[in-house]
This record gives C-alpha cells, structure tokens and sequence, in this order.
C-alpha cells in the first residue's frame, strides 16, 4: 500500500508554457555536477543519466553547470563545456531527453573567482573577479579589465547561440552561489569604481547578450541566490527593497524566469516584512516573473557540513514526508512559484515524480549520502 499521498501534488502536474519552454508539468531536476565528462564532452553516461530522470516524469531537465570558455572553467576536468567540441555530445543529451516528453536546457557557468591559483584546467589562466577578490574579499589575482568583461559577456552569448542550434529548449544563466554573476551583484566582491561597480551592470549586459544571440522566442532562465559556496548565512539582499533593485533589472533585460536558489524551500526570506514567504515568493512579488523554487523538496534528513550548525534551522518542519508535501502545494497554490527543482530526491530515485504521484511516496528510494554521490553547481 502507497502512503497517501496521491493527489496532494495533483496541481503541479499541470503544463506551462514560457517562451520556447513546454512543460507538461511543472517539475524540474536542479543542475547538479556530475563529473561524467572527459575532456569537458558529455558521453552515453550524461545522456542516460538526464533521460533517466526525465522518463521518471520531470518535465524540465537543467543540465549540470557547463563552462563557457577556458577562462571560465574550474579545477574538474569532467565537468562539461558548452563550446563547439562538445556539441554533438550534448546533441545526444537533448535527444534522449526529448525522446522521453521532456524540455532540456543547459545551465551557462563562469566560476570567477572559486577558479583560485592552482587549477589543473587550463593552468595558465588567472581566476577572474570583478575587484581581484576571493569570496573572503582576500587579494586574488587581478580585477577584470573592460577588455576582459567584454570578452565574458560574449562567452555566454556564442554559448546560448550554440545551446539553440544543438537543439535546447533554452538557457539557464548561473548567476548564484558566489560565481563570477554572483561576485558581481555582492557588495563584498565588488568594489569597482567605474560603472560595472553598478552590481547589475554586467549580469544585465550577460542577459542583453544572450537575448540578442538566441532571439526573442527563446527561454532564458537565471539562477540567483543569497548564500555562497559554504557561506550559508551570506546574503546579497538585506531587504525586499534591495533583492528588487537587483532582479527587476535582470527580467527587464530579458529574464524569463527566475531560479531562486536556497537550500530550504520553506523557510521565510524576510520574516520581519512577512513572516511565511520565500525568497521564491519574494521573487515573484517583486518582478512578475515565472520563479522556480529549490531547496530540501523530498529530502527529510537535515543538512550537514561546513555552515550547517550557523544556519540554525529546523531540522523538521512538519511531522510526516506527507505534511512536508502538502507545504510545498500550499505555496504552489498561494502563487509563491511556478516550478519545482528537486536535486537530492532525483539522485536517490528518477522516479520520485511518478511515484509521488500515483500515491507510491513510501517506495521512493531515499537519498544516502554514504551511498549516493553529489555536487552543486
């Protein structure tokens, strides 16, 4: 016998329609690395990895963060590129991924200064930053020449062009968790005193880019955050009014839909400026946007590791796996998100969707660190 748990979800399995998106659900996997790639090129492994997913009924594979040049690439020499090397490898993701009903978008990624000094990928290229910061605003190379910030921009806009000719169904922009969009927005890493100081000023120039590469009828998806790497308690916005002035800007330039990246999908953004809304929720408030929410969606042990214990969160915020469900339909239903990513839950079982919802919540096979490998992007 399945736990109850049929129906409670039923509203979220309902289409949705952004641009070139069609989604027959409002369900989606959260990009998450996955090191299956040599040389940067997706091989048989991603492709049935992604398909596996979308078979179990996501309707919306992200794909892991994949590097847009040399100068953007990090220390893992598996994680896949977005250049034209890569494209027929990344032509067999999209195929597997459509044959099964599902959209496929890959997620455009410049780590900036978490490359740091030592990496095994292209060591001849110093990390890039907005003000030659690390994230502990620490001395670190050089800051980005204009020269240089042109040169970023045109990465993401030949990626997203050449997302669109492999056949993807749009882009997602990774501008979260303290990579190079990120350390443009955050007070802390940039320190500029010319115009791209204005935070906004080159993740907006990134989004004008890639519109202009992939056209009007194109999705474009950015993901944001508050936190950073493992600084969990880092925030770019202290206040309604400051996370406005910097994802309005984002949606005017061509943002489509907003990814808001947190590790717990419940918890309230702001609680002093209303005590039950999540940085999803604010998202939407604030700019109309289509907004997809992440964070702990079918996982019910508590975080741990670097940062955990400073967050100091409940640990369980309803009794039963189906109470927990049942929250997340009440914030689809008061509008706080359009769709869900689920990260965790889809390693431990592709078929978490198709289970939850014919009923089956007590066959979902439940995430194990010990035994289920992960990584963030």
């Amino acid at each position: 016998m399945g736990t109850p748990t049929r129906g409670v979800l039923d509203a979220l399995h309902s289409p949705l329609d952004v641009r070139s998106l069609h989604l027959r659900n409002r369900f989606a996997l959260a990009p998450m690395t996955r090191e299956m790639s040599p040389g940067g090129i997706p091989v048989a492994e991603n492709a049935e990895h992604y398909r596996a997913r979308a078979a179990g009924g996501v309707a919306l594979i992200i794909t892991e963060g994949t590097y847009v040049g040399g100068e953007a690439s990090g220390h893992k020499v598996t994680v896949p590129h977005l250049t034209e090397p890569a494209a027929d490898g990344w032509r067999q993701v999209v195929r597997a991924v459509h044959a099964e009903g599902s959209a496929v978008v890959p997620q455009l990624w410049h780590v900036g200064a978490l490359r740091g000094t030592a990496s095994p990928l292209n060591p001849g290229v110093p990390p890039q930053s907005p003000s030659g910061l690390d994230l502990d605003g620490r001395p670190l190379g050089e800051p980005l020449t204009t020269a240089e910030i042109d040169a970023v921009v045109a990465s993401f806009a030949e990626a997203a062009a050449l997302a669109r000719r492999i056949g993807f169904d749009g882009v997602e922009l990774h501008g979260a968790h303290g990579y190079l969009l990120d350390e443009f927005l955050w007070h802390r890493t940039n320190r500029r005193k010319d115009r791209y100081g204005g935070r906004t000023v080159l993740p907006t120039e990134v989004v004008k880019a890639v519109r202009s590469a992939v056209g009007h009828d194109f999705a474009i998806i950015y993901r944001f955050s508050q936190w950073k790497a493992d600084r969990y308690t880092e925030r770019i916005a202290e206040t309604p009014r400051e996370l406005e002035s910097l994802l309005v800007p984002l949606v005017d330039a061509g943002v489509d839909v907003l990814h808001s990246s947190t590790r717990r999908h419940w918890l309230p953004e702001f609680p002093k400026d209303d005590p039950t809304l999540s940085l999803a929720g604010w998202a939407k408030r604030l700019t109309g946007a289509r907004v997809i929410t992440v964070g702990s969606v079918g996982v019910d042990t508590e975080f741990r590791g670097a940062g955990a214990a400073a967050e100091k969160v409940p640990v369980v915020i309803r009794e039963s796996p189906e109470d927990r469900l049942g929250l997340l339909a009440e914030q689809f239903d008061a509008d706080e998100f359009d769709v869900v990513a689920l990260g965790r839950a889809l390693i431990a079982d592709p078929a978490w969707v198709e289970k939850v919802r014919d009923g089956g919540l007590d066959q979902v096979v439940p995430f194990d660190r010990s035994r289920q490998t992960l990584s963030g992007a």
